[in-house]
């Protein structure tokens, strides 16, 4: 049985250098042999996270939308922008509603629970937007997700990528391809306890 992972970036922008990433890592994912789902957050708006409107209006229908998504998938790979050295406001209000669900159809629901998660970072700097992820892997721990140890983080992002969508730095490429057969390893064995 084919581990299934499910692969987004952390940014919306039109040209975002970690969508370029996440598209690298879905492509790898599935070269190495997972069953992959390349998903766009744009496309699950959601408002700010706000215990009021969860109170009068409940979790918003886009959060359940990812949380099933999350939950029916066996490893995450999130491709996550720097934002001042920590988490785009868009990932942290996505992880944060997700985080908040604990029902579907009256039944008990979690969709964090079990999940293996690899993170990638990028940015123009000579870090790779790799400081953000310190805060990120923090909060993926909290809600409950198993976080591998390999990242791979896209330096000078401005000009990382050739005009076919790859990597052109070979070491940077090699160490997309070892976070993602630890992620399939690790989703693999995740499969077999449950």
């Amino acid at each position: 049985m084919l581990p299934k992972i499910l692969v987004f970036a952390g940014s919306n922008r039109t040209g975002a250098y970690s969508g370029q990433v996440a598209d690298i890592a879905a492509r790898t994912l599935a070269e190495l042999g997972a069953e992959v789902t390349r998903i766009a957050l744009v496309d699950y708006p959601l408002p700010i996270m706000d215990q009021d409107l969860e109170l009068e209006s409940g979790i918003p229908e886009n959060a359940m939308r990812l949380g099933r998504l999350f939950a029916a998938h066996s490893g995450i790979l999130i491709a996550s922008p720097e934002y001042n050295s920590s988490i785009p406001p868009l990932l942290k209000n996505t992880i944060d509603w997700v985080s908040r669900i604990s029902k579907d159809g009256g039944k008990p629901f979690k969709p964090y629970a079990g999940k293996v998660v690899a993170l990638c970072s990028s940015s123009e700097g000579n870090y790779g937007g790799a400081r953000g992820l310190y805060h990120l892997r923090s909060v993926m721990m909290n809600v409950g997700t198993q976080i591998i140890t390999e990242q791979c983080s896209v330096i000078h992002a401005h000009q990382a990528f050739a005009e076919d969508g790859s990597l052109r730095d070979a070491r940077t490429a090699r160490s997309m391809e070892r976070v993602c057969q630890s992620l399939i390893d690790h989703a693999r064995m995740s499969m077999l306890r449950s």
